[in-house]
């Protein structure tokens, strides 16, 4: 079993607890973001349901083959594989490939073109930006008045595209290949937002408008949104995004999250990588190198420490400090479960920051200001980059 596991390409994401709110290929993301050291938790807002069996799909596409399209536009990889499948299914196969042939087609992005050449046809053109709003704007250009356009859906098949073209004079053909259902495990996603309100979550990374929406909602429901929302303006909390369409309801919520630069997962996992292991992510420059602080660990000077909850409760205290002294009442607020008489808080926390202090291995990162507390040994105190 050893041997199938792949080597760790980095240790970018150390200490870091990455949710992923996705359903189609979370086990191949989850691998990706794994091998740079994350711990990854799966939370799908929604599954896709496929829609083979469909009659609906089924009669669009004898629709098609009876009066074959001029124009055919492939949103995705999975869907329009999932057509040709539902085709097959039918019997229609040999049908419709014969109907597409004579068709222009258009491809989303390079799933979607490798879709087609798999089904033995050829993509005419590619939109580079993987956007609909490239395919769209392309065919308004070439002009569809009167053509007749079938328009293969992702997922909800909210994309706009049917009604842009219908609205330029073309004939439109909607296939919606598959479809959004229920979550897996809703109870799994209620904590996935509960815990990263809370702060125990680093990043979470989103694929898809509707599963950011209900992710979202879920929070909303939970209570959690506002929470969530402000650890994101705080740079505490990464939310991330696999390409523009998928960030609008991120935006709609008032967050403002990292977009991939090319709509597929592999760009998602780089700008992930790179937020944590280039530098984007909050820290101190201390006596002993530059500090970040995960959800499980410390970051210093490049090396990943694993500490416990109280030790992080702490260290999180004096971080967001800057180097200033946090008096040990305060300290005592944060530890869990703290609680009891004065003079035993003070005592819980000089065992905690005699703990953290062995833990990080520099026991001089934290320094004892006599009568009032503890700072951080940071070369610049005025606070966290």
């Amino acid at each position: 079993m050893n041997s199938a596991v792949r080597p760790a390409l980095s240790a970018a994401l150390g200490g870091c607890t990455i949710v992923i709110a996705v359903d189609r290929r979370s086990a191949e993301l989850a691998t990706a973001l794994e091998r740079h050291g994350a711990t990854v938790r799966h939370a799908p807002a929604l599954t896709i349901v496929s829609h083979i069996d469909d009659e609906s799909l089924v009669q669009a596409t004898r629709q098609l083959i009876d009066a074959p399209p001029d124009v055919v536009v492939a949103t995705t990889g999975v869907g329009f594989r999932g057509w040709m499948e539902a085709a097959d299914e039918a019997g229609l196969q040999t049908a419709l490939h014969d109907a597409l042939s004579g068709a222009q087609i258009v491809a989303r992005g390079p799933k979607a073109r490798g879709a087609i050449q798999q089904a033995g046809l050829t993509a005419d053109w590619v939109a580079e930006s993987e956007t609909s709003e490239e395919l769209g704007s392309f065919l308004l250009a070439e002009g569809v008045a009167g053509r007749r356009v079938a328009v293969q859906h992702h997922g909800s098949g909210a994309d706009g595209l049917d009604e842009l073209f219908a609205e330029a004079g073309a004939d439109v053909v909607s296939l919606t290949v598959y479809r959004w259902g229920p979550p897996p495990d809703a109870a799994a996603v209620a904590r996935s937002v509960a815990q990263t309100a809370q702060g125990e979550v680093d990043a979470v990374l989103f694929t898809s408008a509707p599963g950011a929406a209900e992710w979202l909602a879920t929070a909303r429901r939970e209570g959690a949104l506002e929470a969530i929302v402000e650890r994101a303006a705080d740079r505490r909390l990464l939310l991330a995004a696999v390409g523009p369409i998928t960030a609008g309801p991120l935006l709609d919520a008032g967050a403002d999250p990292l977009i991939a630069e090319r709509g597929r997962l592999g760009s998602l996992v780089r700008a992930v990588v790179t937020h944590f292991g280039g530098g984007a992510a909050p820290s101190l420059d201390t006596a002993a190198g530059r500090l970040e602080l995960r959800s499980t660990a410390a970051v210093l000077d490049g090396q990943v420490l694993p500490l416990s909850r109280a030790s992080l409760s702490l260290l999180r205290a004096l971080f967001e400090a800057g180097g200033g002294v946090v008096a040990r009442a305060e300290l005592a607020a944060v530890l869990p479960r703290s609680g009891g008489a004065p003079s035993d808080s003070a005592h819980a926390v000089d065992v905690a920051i005699a703990r953290t202090r062995d833990a990080l291995g520099i026991p001089t990162l934290i320094r004892t200001v006599v009568k009032r507390g503890y700072r951080l040994d940071v070369a610049f105190p005025e606070g966290p980059a």
